[in-house]
């Protein structure tokens, strides 16, 4: 009975053996079938200039021609490095050998950093990716040292070259290859293959959203849905032009100030990263502290908007929304915030009303906004001649600067977090992407018009025209230093968009007579988007802006938690006695439709 049994166990394994073969044969052509939609998907890719794939070469020639310089006059130096590199190799190879030899499976010591790209203790434990990791943490050491000793190149040269020959070591890295990664190759065969079957499913269907474009998804779309569970506060648009709508939010006090308050969010992203989801909400959380909120909704623009410019998000766009607001509320001034680029432009709004003599705007908020553009911090790669005549070239065939080439750039700054361990998750292992609000926001992406898209870039970014002679816009030439009014300026410390240092610069400059400057930890997003209900991040002040950044913070003062309550009730002193709540609309603005609008559900245009 006991052989019989045994037999009858073996019979049963090798049943599932070939079962378990079977099912990853059929996987395996159900691959070979999602390669020609594939190819099919990627024929629908309408090229961007080859300028905006990288930097021109002349970056690297001069690169190469410094370190040679370098060597003929200091070889000593070069050779040391080259040695340096080699012998660790060799170590590194000679201690994988003895490992090896003393006929167990297991790697060397290994003194590499914690990265948590290398979980997998098979990074630690076993010999094959123990050395591929080892050799190419050695390798990625060689290139930074190289790029950090090299001599004769300029700042802007040394920061390009750090930036590039980091993509390159981000790129290559082992854990981006599925030969090389563990936990593709264990999910792979734990699942006989289905994994793979569906990271090429998630890969076809990312291409095909992006006409052809690889954009990696990093958020479950399925899990969101607009003016239901995100972009839900009660409000409704009650006016409409072709630059933007205007949402008037319903009250949340039986009282409010007289004075009312409109947000200009940035038009290269939708409004509602303001209004993700209740607990977070900064436009709820301001309806509840007794204020009649407005907030601009831009429209998401194609080709006929190729000749759109700054001066016509300021005519039509804030110019426009501002004397909306004034009718409907029946004031004569208004508070105004302005994110990022709408920060920016809100200031160049404010300088034109000085020039104008309009004095309807009451106080200004600028959440991480720049103004003075002389530090370019991590954008330097991207705001050089090579790169913005290439964004030149395409706009001007195109119109428009495409949504996937902004969220690539800005994806590319954190390469790692944007775009490869999404990649992996997503491509590799064949799981769906996380239903995370703020990443669905990062990829819910707008077209830029090509005219305004070249005016920042070369105007703004590489002239610093606003800080330094003055930028002509709308019949003036307009200057930070006529910015005037009472302002707040919230940065964020980890900004790597806006950097607060920067942006501490650009307020220095303006000529505001109250000026509050306030650095939030955390950063570009999450540091704006901090409800005091978190109690997470905290903030930093200092009244004193006559001195440097450096010297601004360290005088600082650091608060424990949020810091919209602190911006509230100054904004609540600047804003008028206590009248009736107001209804959205009146006779001549009905309501059109309810928030969030209809522009920010329009489909990307192609």
């Amino acid at each position: 009975m006991a052989t019989q049994s045994g037999g009858n166990n073996e019979s049963d394994a090798g049943r599932a053996e070939e079962a378990a073969l079977d099912r990853l044969a059929c996987n395996l052509k159900r691959m070979d079938e999602l390669t020609q939609r594939l190819t099919a998907a990627m024929a629908k890719r309408t090229p961007v200039n080859p300028a905006l794939n990288g930097p021109d070469p002349e970056v690297f020639t001069r690169a190469a021609g410094a370190w040679w310089a370098d060597m003929m006059q200091n070889p000593g130096r070069v050779f040391e490095h080259q040695a340096s590199f080699w012998t660790k190799s060799i170590q590194h190879f000679l201690d994988a050998q003895k490992a090896l030899s003393s006929g167990k499976l297991v790697a060397p010591e290994d003194m590499t950093p914690d990265d948590p790209r290398f979980s997998n203790p098979l990074w630690k434990t076993h010999p094959w990716f123990n050395f591929i990791k080892q050799q190419y943490m050695l390798n990625a050491e060689a290139i930074r040292t190289a790029v950090a000793d090299a001599e004769g190149l300029d700042d802007t040269e040394r920061k390009r070259l750090t930036y590039f020959s980091q993509q390159i070591i981000d790129m290559m890295a082992p854990t981006n290859f599925l030969a090389t990664n563990p936990d593709a190759l264990e999910k792979a065969v734990e699942t006989e293959g289905e994994s793979l079957v569906k990271g090429l499913e998630n890969l076809i269907s990312d291409i095909e959203a992006n006409n052809g474009e690889l954009v990696v998804r990093l958020a479950d779309a399925s899990a969101f849905r607009l003016g239901e569970n995100i972009g839900a506060s009660d409000g409704q648009v009650v006016y409409r032009n072709r630059m933007l709508e205007l949402i008037q939010y319903a009250p949340k006090t039986e009282q409010v100030h007289a004075m009312p308050l409109i947000i200009f969010p940035p038009w290269i992203n939708k409004f509602y990263i303001l209004d993700l989801k209740a607990q977070n909400s900064f436009i709820k959380w301001v309806t509840e502290q007794g204020i009649t909120l407005f907030v601009v909704s831009w429209v998401n623009p194609d080709t006929s908007y190729a000749e759109t410019g700054l001066e016509d998000y300021i005519e039509e766009g804030y110019l426009d929304a501002m004397q909306q607001v004034l009718a409907i509320t029946g004031q004569k001034k208004l508070n105004a915030i302005g994110y990022c680029i709408g920060g920016t432009t809100l200031a160049l709004t404010l300088a034109l009303l000085k020039h104008r003599k309009k004095s309807f705007v009451n106080t200004a908020t600028f959440f991480t906004a720049l103004t003075d553009f002389s530090d370019q911090g991590d954008f330097t790669p991207f705001l050089q001649n090579d790169f913005i005549d290439g964004i030149e070239a395409e706009v001007g065939k195109a119109g428009i600067l495409r949504s996937h080439i902004m969220a690539r750039t800005f994806s590319f700054l954190r390469s790692n977090d944007l775009i490869y361990r999404p990649a992996i998750r997503s491509y590799m292992m064949g799981e769906t992407p996380p239903a995370f609000d703020l990443l669905y926001w990062n990829g819910d992406g707008t077209n830029l018009p090509g005219r305004m898209a070249v005016q920042y870039l070369r105007q703004l970014c590489q002239r610093n025209e606003f800080v330094t002679e003055g930028i002509e816009l709308c019949g003036e030439r307009l200057h930070v230093s006529d910015v005037t009014v009472p302002l707040h300026a919230i940065t964020c410390e980890t900004d790597h968009i806006a950097a607060w240092k920067t942006s501490y610069l650009g307020v220095q400059k303006m000529g505001s007579k109250e000026k509050t400057f306030i650095v939030s930890q955390s950063g570009h997003i999450a540091g704006i988007v901090n409800p005091p209900s978190k109690g997470k991040y905290g903030h930093y002040t200092n009244p004193d802006l006559s001195g440097t950044p450096e010297e601004w913070r360290e005088a600082a003062e650091f608060h424990q938690g949020s810091w919209w309550p602190r911006w509230m009730e100054w904004l609540s002193a600047n804003s008028g006695k206590m009248v009736e709540a107001r209804i959205p609309g009146d006779a001549t603005h009905p309501p059109l439709c309810p928030a969030p609008g209809s522009y920010v559900r329009a489909p990307l245009p192609a």
